[in-house]
């Protein structure tokens, strides 16, 4: 299966996108609905767990595959990957894992998604100074732009790989290297990017993705990265009979963890989750993340070119390296929330956000999956509303 056979069967499409058969789902920013292959993995797997037990020993083969496929995607190791979620999850276990000392500083952006602020916030309570990028405009974060808000106390720099309002991607690895040569961390919400474009964490040392938007997976399962050299530096915050060495399930005298990205998962684990979250992982390596970015773009361009034609307003970036394909739009006089209600009667599913100062903007996020006939479809009702 690749993309070409996707988008050039209408019957396969739809066999494998079965929302596409009723409705125009542009809003995998959001909540993705599920593909037939997770959705018939999930359930084949809660079949046989009324003939077995849950974890019965093909489950513990699928965890295993998951996690590998699951670094591959990423870049990393088997082994400095676990499957959690959601996002604010793994987050949260940055945050709350390493030592901190009370003059450190860290560094975050006010205008990420809420699960990428808050984590960091509350290390205010024990010391930590919380440093808030300003850019002059949303969502553009750039090299320059943390290198100028560095200081020596500077211990850790926390930003999302892609704004989820105005779909500016950041530079991961200059990023990445860039703080890599001064001795800081750099954590990384890459739940924007990850199946969507190239996540790399070559440069990364922690990163937390959800499955449940560009993964095209279940929610509240997702991938958790640490790297190796941190792992004495991130202590587990939540312990259980998994992630500390408990032989025979009986306790021991002293904690001790397993020398993997294991010692982050406490006790079982969403295996429906992972059933899921496997399918649409070895359909996204056959289809291949460097296409499903490149389709991405393409559709952006169309939509870009018809929303401008029909005088909307984009904001965020219209093309090039920072572009994504989540492209937010205004009307200069229409409400944007009465626009997502009409297109949401018409069959178009969207998102309709608010920006700090309190502007409603239409946000379409398209996949892969998603054809030329369905975006020209959504511009065609959009000139409808707008007239």
């Amino acid at each position: 299966m690749n993309l070409a056979e996707i988008i050039g069967n209408e019957e396969k499409r739809l066999a494998r996108f079965p929302i596409a058969r009723e409705k125009i789902f542009l809003s995998h920013a959001a909540v993705t609905a599920l593909p037939h292959c997770a959705a018939q993995a999930m359930a084949d797997y809660a079949y046989s767990s009324c003939k077995d037990h849950q974890e019965f020993p093909e489950f513990m083969k699928t965890m295993a595959e998951t996690r590998q496929l699951s670094a591959n995607l990423i870049g990393a190791e088997a082994s400095e990957v676990a499957l959690l979620g959601p996002t604010s999850l793994g987050l949260s276990l940055f945050a709350k894992g390493i030592s901190w000392e009370p003059e450190d500083e860290v560094i975050c952006y006010m205008d990420d998604y809420p699960a990428n602020v808050y984590p960091w916030m509350e290390l205010e309570r024990i010391g930590v100074k919380v440093k808030y990028l300003k850019p002059d405009e949303l969502g553009v974060i750039t090299p320059e732009l943390i290198e100028s808000n560095l200081s020596g106390k500077t211990r850790l720099v926390a930003l999302a790989s892609c704004n989820y309002l105005s779909g500016y991607r950041i530079d991961i690895d200059s990023i990445g290297k860039m703080l890599g040569q001064k001795n800081i961390l750099f954590a990384l919400d890459g739940i924007q990017t990850c199946g969507a474009f190239p996540t790399s964490v070559e440069h990364v040392d922690f990163m937390s993705a959800d499955a449940h938007k560009w993964l095209l997976g279940p929610m509240a399962m997702g991938i958790v990265y640490v790297k190796q050299k941190n792992f004495d530096l991130l202590r587990p915050a939540l312990l259980g009979a998994w992630n500390v060495r408990s032989p025979d399930y009986i306790t021991q005298q002293e904690i001790s963890f397993h020398n993997s990205a294991r010692r982050y998962e406490p006790g079982v684990l969403n295996a429906s989750g992972i059933v899921g979250l496997k399918a649409v992982l070895e359909m996204i390596q056959k289809i291949g993340i460097d296409s499903i970015s490149e389709r991405l773009l393409e559709i952006k361009s169309i939509l870009v070119k018809g929303l401008d034609s029909l005088g909307y307003k984009i904001h965020g970036p219209r093309d090039g390296k920072n572009a994504s394909s989540i492209t937010t739009f205004s009307h200069q006089s229409e409400k944007s929330s009465q626009i997502f209600e009409n297109l949401n009667n018409a069959g178009i599913i969207a998102s309709c956000r608010k920006n700090r100062q309190g502007e409603e903007l239409l946000r379409f996020s398209p996949h892969f999956y998603n054809t030329e006939r369905e975006i020209n479809q959504s511009l065609d009702i959009l000139a409808q509303l707008s007239r």
